[in-house]
């Protein structure tokens, strides 16, 4: 067992939310509760989540690399993710994402040397008449993303 007893509750809490039989329906929401307690998802964590689920690792896999929140690598204390669809490039999106590059000195997949931030490229986040969005974390969405509200978030997060 990887996780944190605390973790495999939380699992289990999510688990009885499906028939004894579906446990495999579960597999997303054990799979953040197990980044936000590790940070990211190894391989070996992976195999703990579908071996507690009683399904596959390769189903576990499939599911983790399908969706951008997950993350297969270690990731900085902030995961920035500045959304690049074609919605958000026409309002700004392409401006603020070349912002945070050049504000943070990295590329989109890159974390900045201090540890602090990882840079992610996103999918429709569901809100284009915000744009430029960025998810912090995968929880808080920011929106209207300025340079000088790039800027404030950066500060905001470094404190």
């Amino acid at each position: 067992m990887l996780l944190s007893q605390e973790a495999y509750r939380k699992i289990d809490r999510e688990l009885a939310k499906f028939p004894a039989d579906q446990k495999q329906s579960a597999v997303m929401a054990a799979l953040a509760i197990a980044q936000v307690e590790k940070g990211w998802l190894s391989p070996e964590v992976m195999q703990d989540v579908a071996d507690y689920l009683g399904m596959p690792a390769i189903a576990v896999q499939e599911v983790a690399t399908f969706y951008t929140m997950y993350n297969l690598k270690p990731v900085g204390k902030y995961k920035l993710t500045i959304c690049t669809n074609l919605p958000c490039q026409l309002t700004n999106g392409d401006r603020a994402a070349a912002y945070l590059k050049q504000k943070l000195g990295i590329a989109f997949n890159e974390t900045t040397p201090d540890g602090l931030f990882t840079l992610k490229e996103g999918e429709c986040m569901g809100a284009c008449g915000d744009s430029p969005v960025i998810l912090v974390n995968n929880h808080r969405m920011c929106s209207f993303m300025s340079n000088e509200k790039i800027d404030a978030l950066l500060e905001e997060l470094k404190k």
